[in-house]
């Protein structure tokens, strides 16, 4: 029984969100007009700021991409004991998740929001990205490219924040971790990986705290170099590719997915709606996996041992909405700082946003958090992640219900492939019938 005067936490929950809400958007109206005063010692305190938090996130940027991979793959070799399953429900993510990645690439250069085209920045802030565009500019051929990639000592790739070299060490001890047997040696090693995460998420919490100061700096510092009505057609765009290559992967990629398994996805998508609407709600994969195993059992009849171990997996790698977003707003903030990206780039930042989202484990923020990394890593123009900020809430929802989603496909396509077939009710009750009689 409640007791009188007691406050609901999911009322908390929400209440706090829209405090958040209304922190960020006032930040980001107040940086505005800032930056629109065009007095110098405010702009010049605006750029110290957003070049101290650029700072930061840089700082945490490494850690946070290898540590997230590590730790994921790490955990998932304890799995390896129901390995028919594991190997469809991999399958399936890695799948779904490159589908959606590819919807979103689709879906920009349709739409072409070509960036902000925030004006140039500093020599040293650029010289991270030059790994990245140098094929596109001639300067690299292929093999020479691929040859950067290969990381020839351990140091050098956090040196010079090599994401593409940062993520081939991390699956490469992830998953040399996760076959060595089960010693105390192994348990002491994942025991300070998780220790040095969790340390690394309570700064991350920190910094998230004081971000609405950051905001102030970077919106300062956009709307005194971009005119208002290009912001915002540029904006508009980039949030029509996003939310539209979720509705697209949530309506049509995963149902064709569904419909290639022989299964309805309709019938699917009813018997999971508690989970998708509460994760709507909730923004958080995690928060919802009580109700989505919940709803994968007693309602959409999925076996127990199916459910309860696919949903946990799903729900740490499976994550379609991150992957789309990462992509996207990676293209999109490298344009606005000037990055040309041919379709090779594009392709290999495809490539790059799936292997993140996969890693991406925990992270407080999500997507956002380890796009500021990635971006901040190869001297991107972060200040345009302080614009999307405010319309991350909603991109979140979205996101987060099509991950969801796409967790409650996989778990139902794993059920069907790896299944026994079962008797129909009728059949059912003839072998009752025939049993009694005996």
């Amino acid at each position: 029984m409640p007791v009188k005067g007691a406050v609901s936490p999911l009322f908390i929950f929400f209440n706090n969100k829209v405090k958040q809400a209304i922190i960020w958007i006032g930040a980001l109206v107040a940086g505005s007009l800032i930056g629109l005063t065009g007095i110098g010692w405010l702009l010049d305190a605006a750029d110290f700021t957003a070049a101290v938090y650029t700072r930061l996130f840089r700082l945490l940027a490494v850690p946070t991409i290898v540590l997230a991979v590590v730790t994921t793959l790490a955990s998932l070799g304890r799995r390896r004991e129901t390995g028919r399953i594991f190997r469809h429900t991999i399958t399936y993510t890695l799948l779904t998740t490159i589908a959606a990645a590819g919807v979103g690439l689709a879906l920009y250069l349709l739409i072409a929001p070509d960036g902000m085209r925030v004006e140039a920045f500093s020599p040293q802030q650029n010289s991270g990205a030059q790994w990245e565009t140098g094929v596109a500019e001639g300067t690299l051929s292929y093999a020479e490219h691929f040859k950067t990639v290969i990381p020839d000592n351990l140091v050098r790739p956090f040196l010079e924040g090599n994401v593409l070299s940062l993520l081939l060490l991390s699956f490469a001890i992830g998953l040399g971790i996760s076959r060595l047997p089960a010693t105390e040696g192994k348990d002491a090693v994942l025991k300070v990986l998780n220790g040095l995460q969790e340390l690394l998420f309570l700064l991350i919490r920190w910094l998230v705290w004081t971000l609405p100061l950051g905001i102030v700096a970077f919106a300062a510092q956009l709307s005194a170099q971009l005119s208002a009505g290009a912001a915002a057609v540029s904006l508009g765009k980039y949030v029509l590719v996003v939310i539209g290559g979720n509705v697209i992967q949530f309506f049509v990629i995963l149902p064709l997915f569904l419909l290639a398994r022989g299964l309805n996805p309709l019938h699917v998508l009813g018997r999971m709606m508690p989970a998708v609407l509460m994760a709507l709600f909730t923004k958080s994969s995690a928060a919802t996996l009580p109700v989505t195993m919940a709803s994968a059992e007693e309602r959409l009849g999925v076996r127990r041992e199916v459910a309860r171990f696919v949903l946990p997996i799903c729900t740490t790698i499976n994550m379609n909405g991150c992957a789309a977003f990462i992509l996207v707003t990676s293209l999109f903030v490298m344009q606005s700082g000037g990055i040309e990206l041919s379709l090779p780039s594009m392709i290999l930042w495809l490539l790059i946003s799936v292997l993140a989202a996969v890693g991406n484990a925990g992270v407080p923020m999500g997507c956002y958090f380890l796009t500021f990394s990635l971006m901040s890593g190869i001297g991107a123009p972060v200040a345009v992640l302080g614009a999307i900020l405010p319309i991350y809430t909603i991109i979140d929802m979205v996101e987060t219900a099509e991950n969801v989603w796409s967790d409650s496909c996989v778990c139902a396509m794993t059920d069907r492939d790896v299944a026994s077939p079962r008797p129909s009710p009728e059949v059912k009750k003839d072998l009752g019938r025939v049993l009694g009689k005996q």
